[in-house]
């Protein structure tokens, strides 16, 4: 059983309160739930997508060379943002600029052609320059499992256990600890070769924290429009709906965030972004409304094997 510690809403000294972390780890951080990920096509598992012939014809086989899955996904990436409101207040807003250098490793074995299980770990830091007190880590640990159902328009479905923990960066002493189950269903659309939306939805449930104030559920509904524009150019929107209930404070809020970015594949490894998003924060508490904008950039360098 996880203990309760009650903290005092106002940051002290050298820590990040861990309500306003866990809600700039989410704008700007890789965590356990990222932003909206399409679904691999039929193309990469080596399926076919069902079609309402399919029983007419047989069972249909992709007749091109298939490349070889390849389960680990090591990737090193550096984000860095103009933000408009770094601690995430309702007034008093004050700007700065940020670095959130990083790290993912991720293996995700296959079981069956669909059925694949997800091991994870990710830490990112967030380092701030005119207010260093708001600077933290992030770690998460993740176990899970990902279904894709080609027969049903490419739904997948995805189910992880997420362990995080946000810590300080003199000391990594430890702000706050949550235990979660996350759940998400996501449908593609493919519009011709270059386009695809996606729709998801998501829960996100705490089942254990420490200290409580900071725990809640995240109910969430999401998609992303994704279009390339040629081999190593592409452009993306995602726009998110979360309605987070806490479990102290009788306090709930609903957040809207804005996601766009542009992409550059160097190589297949490399990638310059630009990065913005906007996020708009309304709670059943006033103290809790914000706003916020963030612009920058970043580069990620990913290995899969």
């Amino acid at each position: 059983m996880c203990a309760a510690l009650i903290l005092a809403s106002q940051p002290t000294k050298g820590q990040a309160p861990p309500g306003s972390a866990q809600d700039r780890a989410r704008l700007l951080g890789q965590g356990a739930l990222p932003t909206p990920t399409v679904a691999p096509t039929a193309e990469t598992q080596g399926y076919a997508v069902a079609s309402p012939n399919e029983k007419d014809i047989g069972e249909q086989q992709i007749l091109k060379r298939m490349e070889e899955y390849r389960p680990f996904t090591i990737s090193v990436y550096s984000p860095f943002f103009w933000t408009s409101n770094a601690a995430l207040v309702s007034s008093g807003e004050e700007d700065d600029v940020l670095v959130a250098p990083g790290v993912t490793l991720l293996y995700q074995p296959r079981i069956t052609k669909t059925f694949f299980a997800e091991l994870g770990f990710v830490q990112q830091f967030f380092l701030y320059d005119r207010f260093p007190e708001l600077n933290f880590g992030s770690l998460d640990l993740i176990a899970g499992a990902v279904y894709y159902l080609p027969q049903f328009h490419n739904l997948s479905l995805r189910a992880v256990y997420d362990y995080n923990r946000l810590t300080d960066t003199d000391n990594f002493d430890e702000l706050f600890v949550n235990n979660s189950i996350i759940l998400t269903a996501e449908v593609p659309f493919r519009i011709a070769r270059a386009q695809q939306i996606l729709l998801g939805v998501a829960l996100n449930l705490s089942v254990c924290g420490n200290p409580e104030s900071p725990r809640r559920n995240n109910y969430s509904l999401y998609g992303s429009y994704d279009v390339a524009l040629s081999r190593s150019f592409s452009l993306d929107a995602a726009f998110q709906l979360v309605v987070r209930d806490y479990y102290s404070g009788d306090r709930t809020d609903v957040n809207e965030i804005l996601a766009l970015s542009a992409n550059f594949r160097i190589r297949n490894w490399l990638t310059l972004s630009a990065l913005s998003s906007f996020s708009w924060n309304q709670s059943n508490q006033s103290v809790f409304d914000y706003s916020v904008a963030n612009i920058g950039g970043g580069v990620a360098l990913t290995l899969k094997f």
